[in-house]
């Protein structure tokens, strides 16, 4: 199943990640088989870019022109050998929706509960906006 995915930031005008598509194996019939299903890829691509680790990395124009939008032109090496735990990963994605650290839009009508059915049709566009703590001191 195809879907069109844009991460976003409270306070921020832009995206933290532009809209992407991301195709996911099964229809996910509920808001905790969805997250599964988003945790369970970006594990994946995450394991994929540690073992693709270049002798000698390299940027070449098109790629600098590329990450020039997202506004962070890196190597996109990863620093932490250690592999992903998929069920470790889940579990902090759930815990972190019910503590509010994030919600879920589809059809621009926010998910509230984990077990509420959806209705995923190809194509559709879905919205994570992530909340950012507030820190500091009054003086």
């Amino acid at each position: 199943m195809l879907l069109y995915v844009t991460v976003k930031s409270v306070g921020k005008r832009k995206p933290v990640l532009g809209r992407r598509e991301w195709v996911l194996e099964q229809t996910p019939g509920n808001l905790e088989e969805l997250i599964t299903a988003v945790v369970a890829l970006q594990v994946k691509e995450l394991t994929d870019k540690q073992g693709r680790g270049e002798l000698i990395p390299f940027l070449t124009g098109n790629a600098i022109n590329n990450q020039r939008v997202s506004g962070k032109i890196g190597f996109g090496t990863v620093y932490n050998d250690n592999l992903p735990d998929l069920d470790k990963a889940v579990e902090a994605a759930l815990l972190a929706f019910e503590d509010g650290l994030y919600k879920v839009f589809l059809h621009e009508e926010a998910c509230e509960r984990l077990q509420e059915p959806l209705v995923l049709n190809e194509g559709d566009e879905l919205v994570f906006i992530r909340f950012t703590m507030l820190a500091g001191s009054l003086w």
